[in-house]
């Protein structure tokens, strides 16, 4: 059974930095392409930044580039979302999602339509004070 698990919200102030994990649990996260998404009140779910299985390719949205990196750890079943010069407008609920890895789909596909995701972990709080 696929399971994802995103941690690592919180508050911090503006201007801060703060890093998400998302751990995935009973399968492999090799080759499994995985897309952090985040959704603020009031406001559609959004990408925020996708990855390929082996990390190759990643795929930010035009309003985290140069500020959030993703990575993963495919030996450690976790990929990572790293958030710096945060701003009130990160604040929201940040998910993390996958397909089936016998879907072959661009990253840039994956972080613009959040509904073609197939897994869902639970999300976590980011809160940034300005």
């Amino acid at each position: 059974e696929v399971q994802l698990q995103a941690s690592g919200g919180g508050l911090v102030q503006a201007g801060g930095s703060l890093t998400l994990s998302c751990e995935a649990s009973g399968f492999a996260l090799d080759d499994y392409a995985i897309g952090w998404f985040r959704q603020a009140p009031g406001k559609e779910r959004e990408g925020v930044a996708c990855i390929g299985g082996d990390g190759g390719v990643k795929y930010y949205a035009d309003s985290v580039k140069g500020r959030f990196t993703i990575s993963r750890d495919n030996a450690k079943n976790l990929v990572y979302l790293q958030m710096s010069r945060l701003t009130a407008e990160d604040s929201a609920v940040y998910y993390c999602a996958t397909i089936p890895r016998t879907v072959v789909r661009p990253e840039s596909a994956m972080c613009n339509n959040y509904r073609s995701m197939r897994w869902w972990g639970e999300g976590t709080l980011v809160t940034v004070s300005s």
